[in-house]
């Protein structure tokens, strides 16, 4: 009862149990004969392939047919336009797709079939924005304990970021309090010539007190 509705407006995105979609597929009036010669051909028939993806090139839920196709595994057949050779790769790494629309539907309270990183977006979303592990499990559909580990493994990613935050590609641009750096760059040369210049014995061993942010920072301009 979930996607039968008043008007005539239909979901962008397709959910898990919605098969409304076959309704207005093109090969909707095909006999179970012809359909299962072309969309389910011998091996070596490439006339009916052909035939099969000419059909499925004008059809509206082409999109719709393919992604059902990736979520539930299916090895034989065409779907969405494309044979299982064709889909292989895709499936390989469906665990690593990452749609923001699919992640904003599940927000929206749409049940959507969402990939190992989709699922990890919106639990880390779902963290920032201060939500319970009850009601990330009953966004996901998931159990209660699951979402408590989710969103346990959400606050250490999060925590590993700010920690990490800016050191990996922007260190030179940061002083060593983590303010951007001014664009000089004679103060650079004057500052490399004062520390060749610097007697050996003023240099003294890092001591531990140092800030670990404002160290590695240092570390990262050195380098």
């Amino acid at each position: 009862m979930r996607y039968i509705t008043t008007t005539d407006d239909r979901p962008i995105l397709r959910g898990i149990a919605d098969h409304s979609w076959h309704a207005r597929s093109a090969c909707r009036d095909l006999s179970p004969a012809e359909a299962d010669k072309l969309f389910f051909p011998l091996p070596r028939d490439h006339k009916a392939i052909a035939q099969a993806k000419s059909i499925c090139g004008g059809c509206p839920v082409r999109k719709a047919c393919f992604n059902s196709a990736l979520e539930q595994g299916s090895k034989e057949g065409v779907w969405g336009g494309t044979t299982e050779k064709e889909r292989r790769p895709w499936q390989a790494k469906l665990h690593a797709r990452l749609d923001y629309e699919r992640v904003r539907a599940a927000f929206l309270g749409r049940d959507v079939h969402l990939s190992t990183a989709e699922r990890e977006a919106v639990t880390r979303h779902a963290y920032v924005r201060g939500w319970s592990p009850e009601r990330l499990a009953h966004t996901l559909r998931l159990d209660l304990d699951y979402a408590r580990d989710l969103m346990r493994e959400a606050a250490h990613a999060v925590a590993d970021r700010d920690r990490y935050w800016g050191l990996y590609g922007t260190a030179g641009d940061q002083d060593e309090d983590g303010t951007p750096a001014q664009d000089s760059g004679s103060n650079d040369e004057t500052e490399d010539a004062e520390q060749d210049e610097a007697p050996a014995e003023e240099i003294s061993p890092v001591a531990r007190h140092i800030h670990t942010q404002a160290l590695i920072t240092a570390l990262g301009k050195a380098a």
